[in-house]
């Protein structure tokens, strides 16, 4: 029976404690901020990647299976939000965010409906290009979005997408602001400088704590460095979902629970320790989903796991999800006492983060690896990523998903048919030996008869055998390419003998009349 509640803290050991504490806290410094960071790119107050960071990840550190996973928000989800709400009517900020909180609740609906539906499985069969594709596509977005912030540039709001914000950002070049760009800069060789020869120590917080003296010691705002907007001290408040949004949101909210069930998985997995039980994808389902339905009723953005955040969790020595509950009463610190001190909280620090964070989406490596292996795997993950950079992130993902089901169906109408290699050496002569590697379905049915004749009429034997062994079921497309073939065959004076029947297979067969007459000629042998 399963254990729904906390499962990772069953049998738990007093000396995982230590452990679980410092981890928590240790992952708090890089995903408090990171998350802050990721809700600007939705194009949400910094407050909002805070409160994800509550109820979402309580959540699923109450409901999930993996003892390491840190959930709270992704570049990936983030850009998907913004794409889905651009979907919509113009409309104000505060209807905007009460529509992004919508969006949050319906991922949270879809994610618990893919569950009821026994989905997880089958959303799992989305190729590794597929992701790819996405993954280069989300990357070169979000750094398209972040350089206005940045370099003190003036946020174009008609630009829409890939290219038009960068041509936006190269037409505002001239009003570059030069303390935000240097700020920014130097935010960014601090990440990347601490990364390297310092990976214990927390990034984010190091830059997003100087940025914050900096601008309460020097007063540099006041020469431009552009600040968040102020975080509200306290608990976020309730927020119902929006009814009239809900058809226009839908399809931004199916590709968002795809993503955040995908990536989820994937880094569970990844951070799973060999003795740990395995990832129970229907467990993962409900965890994100029940947190997703937390989010959108407390003003936060779509949960889902983050690689970088879950591997400074397992690298501090994370046992159960007691270090997530530690960070979740790390943010609610924050979100009760400190939110005042990051009313100093430079914009360009934020963007800085976003760049480094979103730095291995852009990994040129899996390309080469596609080339060299299958190219037709390459122009997948190539195609969703253009399609993603042109025509929003959300075109993307649909474009993809389809993709992978044409790669499917391309895989799966393979012919079923070869030559049966006897160990023995050349059989008898005037005797052709194939076999059935796999059962038939309407796809495969005919390429499979095809494939058969071609065999044959290579080879022009007096009988060709074929091995049925590897059937588990029968279905009706294998009788009619059974009936189809012995026919064909025997037009050319050619016997068809079958072999190797599974008794259930052929207890199956002999249901259908003109099998049994077959059968009693030598059918089967």
């Amino acid at each position: 029976m399963k254990t729904w509640m906390v499962p990772t803290m069953r049998g738990y050991h007093r000396s995982w404690l230590r452990g679980d504490v410092l981890a928590g806290l240790a992952t708090g410094t890089v995903v408090i901020p990171q998350a802050m960071a990721y809700a600007t790119i939705a194009g949400m107050p910094a407050s909002v990647g805070l409160y994800t960071c509550l109820l979402p990840m309580a959540a699923y550190a109450l409901l999930g299976g993996s003892r390491a996973l840190s959930v709270s928000t992704t570049s990936t989800i983030s850009v998907l939000v913004a794409s889905s709400l651009a979907t919509l009517p113009e409309r104000g900020p505060d209807e905007l965010m009460r529509a992004a909180f919508t969006l949050t609740f319906l991922v949270g609906v879809c994610l618990l409906i893919m569950r009821l539906a026994r989905l997880g499985a089958l959303v799992e069969s989305i190729s590794p290009a597929t992701m790819t594709g996405i993954r280069l596509g989300v990357g070169l977005t979000v750094v398209a979005s972040q350089l206005p912030a940045l370099l003190g540039l003036a946020a174009d709001p008609e630009a829409e997408g890939f290219v038009e914000e960068l041509v936006a950002v190269a037409r505002e070049l001239p009003e570059l602001s030069a303390v935000t760009a240097v700020v920014g800069v130097t935010a960014i060789v601090m990440l990347l400088v601490l990364r390297r020869v310092a990976p214990a120590v927390p990034g984010p917080l190091v830059v997003v704590a100087a940025g914050i003296c900096l601008v309460a010691l020097s007063g540099v705002e006041d020469r431009g460095l552009a600040l968040i907007d102020p975080v509200p001290t306290g608990l976020p408040s309730l927020s119902l979902p929006v009814v009239d949004d809900v058809i226009g949101l839908l399809p931004g909210a199916i590709a968002i629970a795809l993503m955040s069930f995908l990536e989820t998985v994937l880094v569970a997995r990844t951070n799973r320790r060999r003795h740990e039980p395995a990832i129970d994808v229907d467990r993962e389902l409900v965890a994100t989903g029940i947190g997703a339905l937390a989010g959108g009723l407390t003003q936060s953005l779509p949960p889902a796991g983050g690689f970088s955040q879950s591997a400074v969790n397992l690298r501090a020595g994370a046992r159960t999800q007691l270090s997530g509950l530690v960070t979740v009463a790390l943010a609610l610190l924050v979100a009760l006492a400190l939110a005042p001190l990051l009313a100093d909280l430079p914009q360009t620090i934020l963007a800085a983060t976003v760049l480094v964070a979103v730095a291995g989406l852009l990994d040129p490596r899996e390309l080469w690896t596609y080339a060299a292996i299958d190219r037709a795997e390459l122009w997948v993950a190539v195609a969703v990523a253009a399609v993603g950079l042109t025509g929003g992130m959300l075109l993307g993902v649909a474009v993809g998903v389809g993709l992978t089901l044409l790669l499917v169906i391309r895989a799966v109408n393979q012919p079923r048919v070869r030559l049966l290699e006897r160990p023995a050496g050349p059989g008898p002569a005037g005797v052709l030996p194939l076999v059935l590697t796999g059962d038939l379905y309407t796809g495969n049915a005919q390429a499979t008869h095809d494939a058969a004749l071609g065999l044959v009429q290579a080879a022009d034997p007096a009988t060709v055998t074929l091995d049925l062994s590897a059937l588990t079921h029968v279905t009706v497309p294998l009788l009619n390419t059974l009936r189809s073939l012995r026919d064909d065959l025997a037009s050319d004076g050619t016997e068809l003998v079958l072999l190797e029947v599974p008794s259930d297979v052929l207890a199956t067969l002999r249901r259908a009349p003109w099998f049994v007459e077959a059968e009693q000629d030598g059918f089967v042998g």
